[in-house]
């Protein structure tokens, strides 16, 4: 072929290429319009949704004007309106694959999310978006690649964030029968990637005025807001989670600061300033936090999310480098699990750091306590769902030179002396009565008879007098059986913990209780506040074994018809057998008041246990009998069909619930 030809052929293509783009460009708005209704007919038929417009159509080549679009689900509410919007994207981003808004002009925009009774015209967006097919070929699930699924949504997200634009008039509602709560933003302008607008909220009877600033700037893939306002209310959650937030300001930041096909890393940090939290079961009081600060550091693979050391929480004046790792791994049979871990770890830092920095409201006992000398602290959990019995758990508060200076709202050395005790139900008080010398049903602990001491203790906690009040490998073991269950079946609390949970914090029973209970008990025990042998002689004495029956004296009244000091083997193993489950001590009984037969085995486990500890002799073990094991107190009563027995107490004082 000729040069000639070739310029020819050259000059024809680019003609026809020329006519082919003046023609989708004087077409520009049918193909639009035709790709647009194509959805929406797709739309319309896998939602049950009506969608309608007024005018779609291209300004330019790189603009997209919309007006008069409506939303209205089948035999529902109308979901959303709006009044006009233009879309400038950019042209060579969107002709490889990729959205990228420049320009965005929004005006009446209203969203309204409604539920009456349980009919809501937004149950729609809880539908599956596809439905399989059989015939097709199905590819390789990728959704447990974390790092191909955060790079899509982060593409997503700073593809459609402007970096310039207006948004006026915009309303947001939900509304669930009576109740509603409103978002209006009268103007919400953008300008070279920096916004700031007012936010009027109505919620109920509540009218709030936010204001929120901040910078969008997708090509450094960089976000930044910040919201501000008097003690403002985050609506919604108190009708939804039974919940109150407040806080003065909340400021929110995120970047990615690299990305590959391997992995992604995000950097951000949050910070709040004024927080108040209550919700009863976090805490009965409102949390108050002057100060909380997050800065995390996100590595995330294919297979695992991990949060870099280098990621701080700060609340108050602590701060702390937390780890955590959660990846999914194939196990032995090549089915995948998950493999947690998560490590504190803290070097020596000033003890008030951490007491003068404890949320009000949430460390009730602990709140005005001062402390001096140095605290460290090392945590670690690895949790291989694979292999439970590998977990690994270590927890433990250092001291150097620690002393309490003075005590605050509760002087944790009371149990060292007389004091008032309140047993509760369900956080109510039922009985208050002191332990001591002036209540007449207190015993000593010399006056309680070494089987029943001893058996109690190997069945609740055989290393009580040796131990600083934790059991860490009580506590694995308890983790790997609630895991292995799926429930909270087991504790691995110790005495010690038992009895700060009944003496300081029986009464509120909520997820900060177990903080405050560890930090409750470590003072007791590294301070020596109250000695072992007078803890186990208040727990003795205040340990419920029956309805409405507290304490050993009361116990073995009510059972047997002795004193504490005259029972037997057997009624002591039975005793300790039921301090988990008083209330449900017929369980251990047939109708007619013998012990079951399924109480065999755990008592021939104590007995061997009593006789590793020379509290009885080989000879007495093996006259060991269930048999032996008669109901001599008003307990007989409860195995009488034609009676029904009411517990009474004497001398001790029942006050009304409060």
């Amino acid at each position: 072929m000729t040069k000639r030809k070739i310029n020819k052929v050259i000059i024809g293509s680019c003609i026809l290429l020329f006519l082919i783009i003046s023609i989708i460009y004087i077409c520009r708005g049918n193909i639009l319009r035709r790709i647009a209704n194509q959805r929406i007919v797709h739309l319309e038929q896998r939602y049950g949704l009506g969608i309608a417009y007024s005018h779609l159509s291209m300004k330019g080549i790189n603009t997209i004007s919309l007006q008069g679009l409506i939303v209205v689900p089948q035999n529902r509410d109308t979901l959303l309106s709006l009044q006009s919007l233009d879309v400038r994207i950019s042209l060579w981003k969107l002709l490889w694959g990729n959205i990228r808004v420049r320009d965005v002009q929004m005006d009446g925009l209203v969203l309204n999310f409604i539920k009456q009774d349980s009919i809501a015209n937004y149950d729609f967006l809880f539908l599956p978006s596809h439905k399989p097919d059989a015939t097709t070929p199905q590819k390789e699930n990728t959704s447990s690649d974390y790092t191909h699924r955060t790079n899509a949504l982060l593409n997503l997200l700073f593809g459609l964030l402007p970096g310039n634009g207006e948004l006026t008039n915009l309303s947001i509602s939900e509304r669930r029968d009576t109740n509603f709560v409103t978002f209006r933003i009268p103007k919400f302008r953008i300008d070279d990637h920096r916004f700031q607008s007012e936010i009027s909220i109505l919620e109920d009877t509540l009218t709030q005025e936010w204001n929120t600033k901040g910078e969008i700037n997708p090509s450094e893939r960089r976000l930044f807001a910040s919201i501000y306002a008097p003690n403002l209310t985050v609506p919604y959650i108190r009708r939804r989670f039974g919940a109150e937030v407040h806080f003065d300001s909340l400021t929110c930041s995120l970047s990615q600061e690299s990305s590959n096909g391997a992995s992604t890393r995000l950097v951000g940090q949050s910070e709040v300033h004024g927080l108040q939290l209550y919700h009863k079961r976090i805490s009965p009081e409102v949390i108050n936090l002057n100060h909380g600060k997050l800065g995390f550091h996100l590595n995330i693979t294919p297979q695992a999310v991990e949060l870099d050391s280098t990621s701080l929480i700060q609340f108050n004046a602590l701060a702390f480098h937390p780890y955590l790792k959660a990846e999914w791994q194939p196990n032995k049979e090549k089915e995948k699990t998950w493999h947690f871990t998560a490590s504190v770890h803290k070097p020596w830092f000033q003890s008030e750091e951490l007491f003068s920095s404890l949320p009000k409201g949430l460390f009730e006992n602990l709140e005005g306590i001062r402390t001096s000398g140095q605290l460290a602290y090392h945590f670690l959990l690895d949790v291989d769902f694979a292999r439970l019995d590998s977990m690994k758990l270590e927890s433990e508060l250092k001291e150097k030179d620690f002393r309490i200076l003075s005590y605050g709202k509760t002087d944790l050395r009371k149990m060292s002396g007389e004091f008032e005790y309140t047993a509760y139900e369900n956080g109510q008080p039922v009985r208050t009565f002191p332990i001591g010398p002036s209540w007449e049903h207190f015993t000593p602990l010399d006056s309680i008879s070494p089987l029943l001491q001893m058996s109690v203790m190997q069945s609740e906690d055989g290393a009580f007098f040796y131990h600083h009040g934790f059991l860490p490998d009580a506590m694995r073991e308890a983790l790997i059986y609630d895991l292995q269950v799926r429930r909270f079946a087991r504790g691995g609390s110790t005495i010690s913990m038992q009895l700060v949970k009944n003496v300081f914090l029986n009464r509120n029973k909520n997820i900060a209780r177990k903080l405050e209970e560890a930090l409750i008990v470590w003072l007791i025990e590294t301070e020596r506040l109250t000695s072992k042998a007078r803890m186990y002689e208040v727990y003795l004495n205040i340990a419920e074994w029956g309805p409405m029956i507290y304490g050993i004296q009361e116990a073995a009244d009510f059972y047997f018809d002795k004193r504490p000091s005259q029972l037997s083997i057997e009624e002591c193993i039975f005793l300790a057998s039921i301090i988990p489950k008083p209330k449900h001590f017929k369980s251990s009984f047939t109708e007619d008041g013998k012990l079951k037969e399924n109480q065999e085995g755990y008592f021939r486990l104590l007995t061997e246990r009593l006789v590793k500890k020379e509290i009885i002799s080989e000879a007495e073990a093996a006259q060991v009998r269930i048999e032996n094991l008669q109901l001599k107190g008003k307990a007989k009563d409860y195995f009488n069909p034609i009676f029904s027995p009411q517990i009474t107490q004497t001398n001790t004082d029942i006050p009304d619930n409060q």
